[in-house]
């Protein structure tokens, strides 16, 4: 809760403020009883028009202040409810953004999607509730007591009999609700991760027409999240009738005494007028005060899960390393990886590359090929081994010291709903010429110019108003934009056709001299050019050197070969 409430430190003035004017507006709403009371007892006997206009109009100025003074607090609170809200959700995104590869799979991406929007959500509800209820329902109840014990004690204590009661039962509920409500959001997370697998799946989905399978799969996610949320419902939804209870009893005892008071001259019915006028202020603070428990568990809930993120360490910091060598533009030395959930998804890999050089990374599904690629984008760091990179051990560089190097374009990359232009462009400084440089270099030229509006076109989110090779086209002008040391080319050319591959890989060899081109791919006829080829298979090395050399010395590769090319080489 600490951490998340460090949010408001900057507006603590302005909380400050806005507090007291809930306090003037509080107490001239206290007074209003009283004064009530006291035209009752001693204006109206005097028959003075005068004076009972006079108290009327105080009356009136008394109700006036209280309502302006509460809208003037509320519309303070609303901002800094705002401002809080969107600074903590700012944060919270930025450091998903930035959280380690380990730590988001730890996390889950529907978990930290739920974070940022319900837990959110949660917190922002507690913090207006607090500013706008917070100060007044204390003061009602305590204002209310003390003004009730001046005008009758013996009725006071009544009332006062069943607040403990009260007390007790909200503690020991909320002290249960937290936890309960933990489970809800972990049901949320569950409920979201299979929304976004169907959404994202849909075609496969309704391809294999199993829209009844993923509904059942959907309705127990839903179901368990129904069911989490009907037992923290319970337990929390005892809160308001147990008070509503509690404070009926209260308010017929007290009717009940003051009836025998008012019977026996030791009380006056102006003062019971008043007093259950008081007693209503106080039944409503201690209504308000329940919500705020109900809410506070779900927030303190909410706050931790956020904290949670917030407060994670970084695990990839960067280590001050001396420069090696730079003979070498990239060097595995021994290097292995296991992911936290199962074995080696890389096993003493070790190979070196030169500036200027291409690497081809061939394997079978699950060979190994991603987790190379991402620990050369230092997503992950090797359990074993070392990465050289530019004549340094790759964990000295911070990442955005390493993404000025990389440009990377991945088989199922994102685009946005922007224009072309923008997409290529991805927030960088670069020239409307150096966009239609990379355009061609990765033959897009074309089919861009034969949009509605070329480069100006707008994109739907994800780019679906493209084909899947016009997508991987703009994927890999985007990483060849900013004319990058290293390109990599993580299967991003799975969806284009023999010839417009050739082609690409023509136009890199001869328009981006001097990039070091690291290429992981399917087919062969996509990395039988590059200065070196590894082929992969479980993790491991089965075979290293150039086109030639690899269709004599490993069978794999000649295998693959020979399936896809006819015999391992032709004229492009």
């Amino acid at each position: 809760m600490k951490r998340v409430f460090s949010y408001l430190l900057p507006y603590r003035l302005r909380m400050a403020v806005g507090f007291l004017i809930k306090v003037a507006g509080t107490v001239a709403e206290l007074f209003l009883p009283f004064v009530l009371t006291h035209i009752l007892k001693n204006v109206v006997v005097r028959e003075s028009l005068t004076q009972i206009l006079l108290y009327g109009a105080l009356m009136l100025a008394l109700a006036v202040a209280a309502c302006a003074f509460n809208i003037i607090a509320n519309r303070m609170a609303a901002f800094v409810g705002r401002n809080f809200s969107e600074a903590l959700r700012r944060d919270l995104f930025y450091r998903t953004l930035t959280l380690d590869a380990a730590q988001t799979d730890a996390f889950t991406i529907p978990s930290l999607e739920s974070r940022i929007t319900t837990d959110t959500y949660h917190v922002h509800n507690f913090v207006m509730m607090i500013q706008r209820m917070g100060v007044r329902a204390p003061i009602l109840l305590l204002g209310g007591i003390v003004i009730t014990l001046c005008m009758d004690a013996h009725l006071a204590l009544v009332m006062l009999a069943v607040l403990p009661f009260i007390f007790v039962t909200v503690f020991f509920l909320s002290r249960r609700g937290v936890p309960l409500y933990r489970k809800v959001q972990s049901s949320v997370d569950g409920m979201v991760r299979v929304m976004r697998e169907d959404y994202l799946g849909v075609r496969v989905i309704k391809a294999l027409s199993k829209e009844e399978t993923e509904k059942e799969r959907f309705g127990n996610a839903n179901r368990q999240l129904s069911k989490n949320e009907e037992t923290a419902g319970i337990v929390m939804g005892g809160v308001h009738p147990v008070m509503t209870l509690l404070m009926n009893v209260g308010i017929t005892a007290v009717v009940a005494i003051a009836a025998w008071r008012v019977s026996g001259g030791t009380s006056d019915p102006e003062t019971v007028v008043a007093f259950m006028q008081y007693f209503t202020l106080i039944s409503m603070a201690m209504m308000t005060v329940s919500r705020m428990f109900v809410m506070y568990t779900k927030c303190a809930a909410s706050a931790t899960r956020i904290a949670e993120v917030l407060d994670t360490p970084y695990l990839l910091p960067k280590e001050e390393s001396p420069e090696t060598s730079r003979e070498e533009f990239i060097r595995f030395d021994g290097v292995s990886y296991a992911y936290a959930e199962g074995g080696l998804a890389l096993e003493d890999v070790s190979f070196c590359l030169h500036k200027g050089e291409s690497l081809g990374v061939i394997g079978a599904t699950g060979s190994g090929k991603s987790t190379l690629i991402k620990l050369l984008l230092r997503f992950y760091d090797p359990t074993a081994g070392k990465i050289i990179f530019a004549g340094r051990p790759l964990t000295s560089y911070a990442r955005e010291e390493l993404s000025a190097f990389v440009g990377v374009s991945h088989q199922k990359d994102f685009l946005y709903a922007a224009s072309v232009k923008d997409n290529i462009r991805f927030e960088r400084d670069l020239s409307d010429e150096e966009i239609c440089r990379a355009a061609s270099v990765a033959q897009a030229a074309d089919f861009i110019a034969a949009l509605p509006d070329g480069f100006d076109t707008l994109l739907s989110a994800g780019g679906t108003n493209l084909s899947g090779g016009q997508r991987q086209r703009l994927l890999i002008a985007r990483a060849v934009a900013g004319s990058p040391r290293l390109l990599i080319l993580d299967d991003a050319s799975s969806a284009l056709d023999y010839k417009t591959d050739a082609a690409l890989r023509a136009a890199l060899r001869e328009r981006c001299r001097g990039t070091t081109t690291v290429t992981v791919a399917q087919r062969v006829s996509s990395v039988k050019d590059c200065s070196l080829i590894l082929v992969l298979d479980e993790g491991k090395v089965i075979g290293i050197g150039k086109h030639e050399e690899l269709l004599k010395t490993c069978p794999t590769y000649r295998e693959i070969a020979e399936s896809q090319m006819g015999g391992g080489d032709f004229d492009e």
